[in-house]
């Protein structure tokens, strides 16, 4: 029997992996698997404090590109791309792992969320998606994949996960339309939504544990999803075999959204 993880299905492919903050991160299980099945590698980090914790990471992958990404900061994100068209000339994999509420407008009801904070998690959350397909599409010139990060509180009312319901919802009606626009030059869209994950981002919504608990116990698979799971669905996307997917959220939750 032939072992898939030894395939090189994606040499040649170059990919960039955004918002790996840790090595629990789910850009980081994705990075990790790109890298295993052959690709070249572009890796970001948030800022100078993120920074020792990824650099070991990247290091490890052997990103040929290493370089500070904070949508906030003005021109960061079109330096990125910047270096990747003149190092490589070209991009096949774009993946966007990024998210941000403030923590009071997150823990609190949606109904009372400031306009300030629902402004910044959209920015931060949705909008850079956008934008970082916008930046990617001159660069696939063969087609690609682009990817992000969503959540099962898109579609139905998870207690605490508040404000980033509709955050995420009017993400994954932008990879809707993006899917549609981009189809026709061989470019994928994808919204991934994993079942719950103990990583930093998931350490500001209320009673997180519990949440944890409760789709472990009804999940028809009884698991919890890990990076790793996450990273060979979405390595997978990336390959020529998926060439005909797009335009949907891919569940890797066990089964878990389908139960009541």
């Amino acid at each position: 029997m032939i072992d898939i993880s030894t395939l090189p299905l994606l040499e040649g492919k170059k990919a960039l992996v955004s918002g790996i903050a840790n090595d629990q991160s789910i850009a980081w299980g994705c990075a990790k698997a790109f890298r295993m099945f052959g690709a070249d590698l572009a890796i970001t980090y948030l800022n100078d404090k993120a920074k020792p914790y990824v650099e070991p990471l990247a290091k490890e992958v052997e990103a040929s590109i290493f370089m500070p990404l904070n949508i906030q900061v003005e021109g960061q994100m079109e330096a990125v791309f910047k270096a990747i068209e003149k190092q490589w000339g070209k991009l096949d994999i774009c993946l966007h792992s990024i998210a941000f509420a403030p923590k009071a407008d997150l823990q609190g009801r949606v109904g009372d969320c400031s306009k300030e904070g629902f402004l910044l998690a959209m920015d931060v959350s949705c909008w850079s998606f956008i934008r970082m397909a916008k930046l990617a599409e001159p660069l696939m010139k063969d087609g690609g994949t682009l990817s992000t990060m969503t959540y099962y509180g898109s579609q139905m009312v998870v207690e605490h996960y508040n404000m980033m319901g509709p955050v995420k919802a009017a993400l994954e009606a932008s990879v809707r339309y993006l899917a549609a626009e981009l189809g026709p030059k061989g470019i994928r869209v994808h919204a991934i939504s994993p079942g719950p994950l103990k990583t930093r981002a998931a350490s500001g919504i209320t009673d997180f544990d519990e949440l944890i608990a409760k789709a472990q116990e009804k999940a028809p698979s009884r698991r919890l999803v890990s990076i790793e799971d996450v990273g060979a669905a979405v390595a997978f996307l990336s390959m020529n075999g998926a060439r005909l997917i797009t335009g949907e959220t891919l569940y890797i939750d066990g089964g878990y959204h389908i139960i009541d």
